[in-house]
C-alpha cells in the first residue's frame, strides 16, 4: 500500500524577548493610592508629604525620614500589588531640604544597556541551552526550536540576582 505524499514541513523556531521596563500607567496608579493613603493615614496627614511624578523619576518631599520611610513603604506596596517590580525603584540618598524638610529622588529604571544584555546573553549561552541570543537594542531575543529550553532560559533569568527588572514578552 502506499501512502500518500505528505509535505515535509520546516522545523519551527520559537521565541520570546526579555526586556526591562515598566507599564507607566500602574506606576500612575500606584503613586495616586500612594498619595490617597498618605493624605487620609493619622500618622502622615499632618507631614505635608508631597510625591512628584516626572518621566524618570519621582521627588518625595516630607517633614522627616521616620515619614520618608513609610512613604516608601507604602509606595513599595502599592506597586507590588499593581504587578511592577520593586527594582523599578533606584533610590537615591535622601537630603535635607528647606524647613526642616527632608527630600529624595527615586529613579526609574526603564530600559537595559548594552552591558546588560551582554551579561544575560552570556548567562544564556554558558547554561548548555540549545538557544539562540540576539541582543537588539535594549531587548534581548530567545529562540528555540524547544519549547522546553525557552521555559528553562525564562527560569533561569528570573533566578538571577539582578538589580533592574526583567519582562518577558512577545512569545513566538
Amino acid at each position: 500500500m502506499l501512502l500518500p505524499f505528505l509535505p515535509r514541513t520546516m522545523a519551527t523556531t520559537f521565541s520570546f524577548d526579555v526586556v526591562s521596563d515598566f507599564d507607566r500607567q500602574e506606576l500612575l496608579n500606584a503613586v495616586d493610592q500612594t498619595r490617597r493613603e498618605v493624605a487620609t493615614r493619622y500618622d502622615l496627614k499632618t507631614s505635608g508629604t508631597e510625591i512628584m511624578l516626572e518621566d524618570t523619576a519621582l521627588t518625595i518631599s516630607t517633614a522627616s525620614d521616620m515619614t520618608l520611610r513609610a512613604v516608601n513603604d507604602i509606595l513599595n506596596q502599592k506597586a507590588i500589588k499593581r504587578n511592577l517590580s520593586a527594582k523599578v525603584f533606584d533610590v537615591q540618598t535622601a537630603e535635607t531640604a528647606a524647613g526642616q524638610r527632608v527630600r529624595q529622588q527615586v529613579k526609574l529604571r526603564r530600559g537595559m544597556s548594552q552591558e546588560q544584555a551582554k551579561m544575560l546573553s552570556k548567562r544564556v549561552r554558558n547554561s548548555g541551552l540549545k538557544v539562540q541570543v540576539q541582543i537588539q537594542a535594549e531587548v534581548l531575543r530567545v529562540s528555540s526550536r524547544s519549547k522546553d529550553d525557552l521555559q528553562s532560559v525564562k527560569r533561569l533569568l528570573e533566578g538571577l540576582e539582578i538589580d533592574y527588572p526583567l519582562q518577558f514578552r512577545n512569545y513566538r
